[in-house]
């Protein structure tokens, strides 16, 4: 009888060194880090990095921005209150809005520099009334997204990115000459253009780079 020689192998088990478990969870462990640091990146310069990308539109959006405070010259509005003076109040006009996180200097500026103030924030459009003025509504401007330079704090508190986020009944706080205006938002509107004659203080902004579109709050002057 022949016989066959038959080879056997033998598999021997070699279970993982503390050092190569110790190098797997390092590794899962910077592969999640890594992750969670992209999201926080792309959470908190998303907006400016799509601005970026957008710039070449920035002189639409401007231009969007200066034809609706073109249109606010022609409203007319009487009102002669004026709130008690208060001494430790900011002397510079200054804008809050509680529910926004908004809380910033009002710029002034031409339309030809529209650009410089809409750079620091919230511009007040020329020809526009002034609180007490008493002859025409307040209409305030700023861009939403900014610019790649702003932090987010600085978006949240100096524009008026959350702007959507404003609702009928929320305050606003205009400090000007030392004397707080408080205004109470009436209406949300979309639209191209401004749509309510009637109100005391207009806030805008647009509502996306590539859009016509622009998100108005109305609001109207609290006697308090």
């Amino acid at each position: 009888m022949n016989s066959q020689n038959s080879t056997q192998f033998i598999y021997i088990y070699e279970a993982p060194s503390a050092n190569t478990t110790k190098n797997s969870l390092v590794n899962k462990l910077v592969k999640v880090l890594a992750t969670l640091g992209l999201v926080s990146l792309l959470v908190s310069f998303g907006p400016s990095f799509w601005y970026f990308l957008n710039n070449p539109r920035v002189d639409q959006v401007t231009q969007r921005i200066t034809e609706t405070a073109n249109a606010a010259e022609s409203l007319q509005k009487a009102n002669d209150y004026r709130p008690k003076y208060d001494s430790s109040l900011p002397l510079v006009p200054t804008i809050i809005i509680p529910s926004i996180g908004v809380n910033t200097e009002i710029h002034e500026a031409s339309f030809e520099s529209v650009e410089d103030a809409l750079r620091d924030g919230v511009w007040r459009t020329p020809g526009s009334g002034t609180p007490g003025a008493g002859d025409k509504p307040m209409v305030l401007a700023a861009h939403r997204f900014g610019y790649l330079v702003w932090s987010n704090k600085f978006r949240r508190e100096n524009s008026f990115f959350n702007l959507p986020k404003l609702r009928e009944g929320d305050l606003v706080e205009i400090i000007w000459h030392k004397r707080k205006y408080v205004y109470a938002v009436y209406k949300e509107s979309t639209s191209d253009r401004i749509t309510d004659y009637s109100a005391d203080l207009i806030l805008y902004t647009c509502q996306a780079l590539d859009s016509e579109i622009r998100v108005f709050r109305y609001a109207r002057l609290l006697r308090i």
